[in-house]
């Protein structure tokens, strides 16, 4: 028998209330979605390049976000779910598509017209900076460690060892970019802190609902600005658009939201460090891009900082414990 919205929100609120969330209970099946989490969103920006050439960023965004709605209805017809239909719920969707894809991605796809792919996975990946510093100056409603300190250190030192050895080479459109991407991060950071205000509804729901607004706000700007029906995208540009809408867009927000309930905005935040090495390796074997020096460093530190900020400290006590029985 298909399940009402309103039950549909009962179960989902029932499962991850944030009192669930404050216990820090965990298992394996919660870090096997965040690694999923990470596959999904590593090749956005690889597959971005592949788009951007033929298709322009105002029509590739709405046309990924609207592929990826489709995609989502269909698995919540099967479920016997429905989109809710009351104002409050749209509302919260508006916001976190705002800030979680439509601004942030209009402005990286905007930037990677300048920048390599590469780069743009290793500054994106910067989230739980930001969000650590959201958190632990603004909202308060994690723990801000040490551990998760040193981690924002780590990761800041990463982030101007890109941009600001870029800068040294002279103030280009490249750098305008760069900051651009930081920018559209901290946008990131915002949304993982205020998804959890979504947490009574199905994470299904919330993707279905964000995406299809973020496609529609956007589809009249394409129609006007970009006029599709003269375009004439590749191949690749086509087969790289819907691969984004499915796999980065539809599959990747509905385990994101899965995450924030039963992680907590940090850790979820996690896969960006597991999301780095697999996207940097996608722009290399997908686009022939090269790492240069400065890349490689940042992205070391990045992931440390990352790693530190995310990895449970009893995991570090563990450690710990084992080297001093070596």
């Amino acid at each position: 028998m298909p399940q009402s919205t309103s039950s549909g929100r009962t179960a989902a609120a029932a499962s991850s209330s944030p009192s669930i969330i404050a216990t820090g209970v965990r298992n394996w099946r919660d870090y096997a979605l965040l690694f999923a989490l990470a596959c999904c969103w590593s090749s956005t920006y690889p597959l971005a390049k592949l788009a951007l050439p033929t298709i322009p960023p105002v029509t590739f965004i709405s046309a990924r976000s609207l592929i990826a709605a489709a995609f989502l209805f269909a698995i919540l017809w099967v479920r016997g779910l429905k989109l809710p239909t009351d104002a409050k719920a749209w509302k919260l969707f508006a916001v976190q598509q705002l800030i979680n894809s439509t601004f942030p991605f209009l402005v990286i796809t905007w930037s990677q017209q300048y920048v390599p792919a590469s780069n743009t996975v290793v500054l994106a990946s910067t989230t739980p900076i930001f969000a650590f510093l959201i958190t632990s100056l603004i909202t308060r409603h994690e723990p801000a460690t040490l551990l998760k300190l040193v981690g924002a250190i780590l990761g800041l030192a990463g982030t101007i060892a890109i941009v600001g050895l870029d800068a040294l080479r002279g103030f280009s459109g490249e750098i305008v970019a760069e900051i651009a991407i930081l920018l559209a991060t901290i946008s990131f950071a915002c949304a993982t802190i205020f998804g959890l205000r979504l947490s009574e509804y199905d994470p299904m729901v919330v993707a279905t609902g964000s995406l299809l607004f973020g496609g529609l706000v956007l589809l009249p700007p394409s129609l006007i600005i970009d006029q599709p029906w003269t375009l004439h995208p590749t191949p690749t540009a086509i087969v790289a658009t819907i691969a984004m809408g499915i796999i980065s867009s539809a599959l990747g927000l509905m385990l994101f939201y899965m995450c924030l309930v039963r992680l907590g905005t940090l850790t979820t935040n996690a896969q960006g460090y597991l999301r780095i090495p697999i996207g940097v390796a996608l722009s290399i074997v997908l686009l022939g891009e090269s790492v240069p020096s400065n890349l490689a460093l940042g992205l070391v530190l990045v992931m440390a900082g990352v790693a530190t900020m995310t990895i449970p400290g009893d995991v570090y006590k563990r450690w710990l414990g084992r080297l001093r029985r070596l």
